[in-house]
């Protein structure tokens, strides 16, 4: 596992160096959806870790956000996000990361994600526990839903699909300090492991969005199901993670939601 481990924070490191680099550039945006967009620097920081992979673990099994990916039926594979946070990344907005995780078996057993703005180098080890910059982390300690401080994120489909998120963040909004939503899934993942958020929730991400963090959270301390409580897994529809202590109550405030209710909730403005 060492091995392993050193590997995925030095191709971790020289991604995160390739999207420093680029990061004030004008960059060539492609749109794979109305407003899911990627950037040739997903491509090339794509390319670099598929490649560094390769040549060093040529049997494995590789899948990422950009391409196809290496499917060679090895009982390990990488599961890759080159740059999570590309909105934020094209618009100059400095939160974002490489995302990195290692299965055996099915089971996620490494995790990185690295910050390269902040220069943040999260790490997980399956049983071993997770650090930041070799500081152990831990999940934070409140345990009041009233004082607790979230993060979410809202599907690419907001628009087009009423399975959009806006109903739980207007019924958590009304009951809990504060909610953010930074555009990053990893982080989001990384900084409730830090002990920064108490819990995050959010629909329809991939393995890369979460596999890293999944085991983050875990290893420190946390908690991760679905929104439903039922067991998580990378094929989930959603996901809901926190300190644990405030788990249950997440559950049941999530639990008291209309799932279909999705309608902004507006006010027309005051006449003149």
């Amino acid at each position: 596992m060492i091995h392993y481990r050193e590997f995925a924070i030095l191709i971790a490191k020289e991604a995160g160096a390739l999207l420093n680099q680029r990061f004030h550039e004008k960059h060539d945006i492609e749109y794979k959806g109305e407003i899911n967009i990627v950037t040739e620097t997903d491509r090339l920081s794509e390319e670099l870790l598929t490649t560094r992979i390769t040549q060093g673990f040529p049997d494995h099994d590789i899948i990422t956000e950009e391409s196809a990916g290496i499917q060679k039926g090895s009982r390990f594979r990488w599961i890759i996000d080159p740059l999570d946070g590309t909105t934020n990344y094209a618009h100059g907005f400095p939160f974002f990361c490489v995302s990195i995780a290692l299965e055996e078996d099915g089971e996620v057993i490494l995790g990185v994600i690295f910050n390269p703005i902040l220069d943040e180098l999260f790490v997980a080890e399956k049983g071993v526990g997770a650090v930041l910059n070799d500081e152990k982390l831990a999940v934070s300690k409140t345990d009041e839903l009233v004082r607790s401080f979230l993060a979410t994120g809202f599907p690419y489909d907001i628009s087009e699909d009423p399975d959009n998120n806006i109903n739980y963040f207007r019924g958590l909004a009304l009951k809990v300090q504060a909610i953010r939503r930074a555009g990053s899934a990893a982080i989001d993942l990384a900084y409730l492991a830090a002990g920064r958020f108490d819990g995050f929730w959010e629909l329809k991400l991939s393995p890369w969005d979460t596999a890293a963090g999944w085991l983050m959270v875990t290893e420190a301390g946390g908690r991760v199901t679905e929104i439903s409580g039922a067991h998580y897994h990378l094929e989930s529809p959603c996901i809901l993670a926190s300190n644990g202590r405030i788990h249950d109550k997440l559950l049941h405030a999530l639990g008291q939601i209309d799932p279909l209710d999705s309608r902004l909730v507006t006010k027309p403005l005051p006449s003149r």
